[in-house]
């Protein structure tokens, strides 16, 4: 365990127990939530590289046009 890590554990057992309970539930529901988006990420990187691939592909041909952002 790292040293803050081990800090953020010490200060989160020094609160009363509906607090950790709170905390532990906060802190698991974002370690869940970015287990699902790094699976999600890496099951689509085939799907991404093929659309950048694509899309390098379109700019090379001249089949882009330059976006105006300011009418975006």
């Amino acid at each position: 365990m790292t040293p803050l890590l081990k800090k953020a554990f010490d200060m989160a057992s020094k609160l009363p127990q509906d607090e950790q309970e709170k905390f532990a539930s906060l802190w698991i529901a974002e370690m869940e939530s970015e287990m699902r988006w790094e699976n999600s990420f890496n099951e689509s990187r085939d799907v991404l590289a093929f659309l950048a691939e694509e899309a390098l592909e379109d700019l090379e041909k001249g089949r882009t046009d330059q976006a105006d952002w300011d009418k975006l």
